[in-house]
């Protein structure tokens, strides 16, 4: 079977906790002692029966405060797909914990409070799964039940967010009417919207397409230890480990040594502690060339055809994650897989603006949670591909130099 990741978002109280406690509880993924555990605490928290949250809140603070802080994973399946759920927080402030779970997702399931409609945060949320490229976006419109399960409610927040689609270009977008609380049009169809004609949430999550957005014909290799053991038995050993980013890699294919730009020849493969023929995809390999060549870890080997770019400029997308703020000048690292290098905000050019989607001018004073496009400059030539070309290779994240935070997700244009 295959695995369908998938994140759920949304702002403070839309039910995103409760959602994913709702499909493992009706599709009973849960085993005995967890739900007498459930049971015992949801007793101690309020007398509405079983508060399916629960699930999903693993730290202390989170149960006793109701709400969601880190990035919390659960994995459940059925007889047609195995399925691993982030549920991310919905709280301004831990945007940056979003980001983290939406950029190992397949899907992003956006839910909207029925009351409120589409509010500055599912805007904030569905940029982001713009700028991640995300395939598929569903959007549950929750608790219903508190309206009634009115269609016309249904039907405007779904025009509403109909218009924040368009503007971002997300394509493939879903509308389903649930009640997490009551579990309406998320495991089973519910006879509370007959006016509804779709399928429920869980049907549509078993049959979906799985889309990847790897990039599987640009071979990309990057360095992440020189293994040179230098015993007697293995005196002139070198290898380069690390793992197939994209495309394949076999003996004697012609390779180029980035930023370096030496070519060379692969030799031999290994992996697993076997030599092999050849690597794929997602694969960790030694590979051996055939010149002595000055290779360090960051290093990109690539093969001839469809070779990334090596600059030192570039061009990127930033969403600020630090309290404090992102202004032209400020110096931190720029941390990219296994490569570190200094970098300086050399322009910032524009920010999204979260309410109205469009583009606004600002050259200072970037603010926690807001997304900006940027051009940086590296102290030495990094090697990248857009973002939109291999997402791998196209990202990378900002280090504050004096705290070693990560201040910035950045995605490469």
């Amino acid at each position: 079977m295959d695995i369908l990741r998938f994140i759920t978002a949304g702002s403070v109280d839309d039910g995103k906790s409760t959602l994913i406690g709702r499909l493992l509880y009706d599709s009973k993924n849960i085993l005995i002692d967890q739900l007498e555990a459930l049971e015992k605490q949801s007793k101690n928290k309020n007398e509405n029966g079983i508060d399916l949250a629960i699930l999903t809140d693993g730290l202390r603070a989170e149960r006793e405060q109701g709400i969601t802080i880190d990035v919390a994973y659960r994995y459940f399946s059925t007889p047609k797909r195995k399925f691993i759920i982030a549920d991310a927080p919905g709280h301004i402030q831990y945007t940056r914990n979003m980001i983290t779970g939406a950029s190992n997702s397949h899907l992003i399931v956006i839910l909207i409070d029925a009351r409120q409609g589409v509010i500055e945060q599912t805007r904030r949320h569905s940029i982001i799964a713009s700028l991640l490229k995300m395939k598929n976006v569903v959007v549950a419109i929750n608790k219903m039940d508190l309206v009634d399960y009115a269609e016309d409610v249904f039907n405007d927040i779904k025009a509403q967010y109909q218009l924040v689609a368009q503007k971002l270009g997300l394509e493939n977008v879903q509308y389903f009417p649930i009640s997490a609380f009551y579990g309406d049009n998320i495991v089973d169809k519910s006879e509370k919207t007959p006016w509804y004609t779709g399928s429920a949430l869980l049907d549509f999550l078993e049959t979906v397409e799985v889309k990847t957005s790897k990039n599987i014909d640009d071979s990309r290799f990057q360095v992440q230890y020189v293994i040179r053991p230098q015993t007697e038995e293995l005196h002139d050993y070198r290898g380069y480990s690390g793992e197939v980013i994209s495309g394949t890699y076999k003996k004697g294919d012609k390779i180029k040594v980035l930023p370096q730009n030496i070519e060379t020849v692969i030799s031999k493969i290994e992996t697993g502690g076997k030599e092999v023929d050849a690597v794929y995809t997602n694969q960790p390999a030694v590979l051996h060339i055939e010149d002595d060549i000055d290779i360090s870890r960051g290093d990109f080997l690539v093969k001839t055809d469809g070779l990334p770019k090596v600059e030192n400029e570039l061009e990127a997308i930033i969403c600020w994650l630090d309290k404090k703020e992102l202004n032209e000048g400020n110096k931190y690292f720029i941390q990219h897989k296994s490569k570190l290098l200094k970098a300086i905000v050399k322009e910032i050019e524009y920010k999204i603006d979260v309410n109205t989607l469009e583009n606004t001018s600002i050259y200072s004073g970037i603010k926690l949670n807001e997304v900006v496009k940027v051009k940086l400059k590296t102290s030495s030539p990094l090697v990248f591909d857009s973002f939109s070309e291999n997402n791998n290779t196209g990202s990378a994240i900002l280090i504050d130099e004096t705290s070693n935070s990560t201040v910035g997700a950045v995605m490469i244009l």
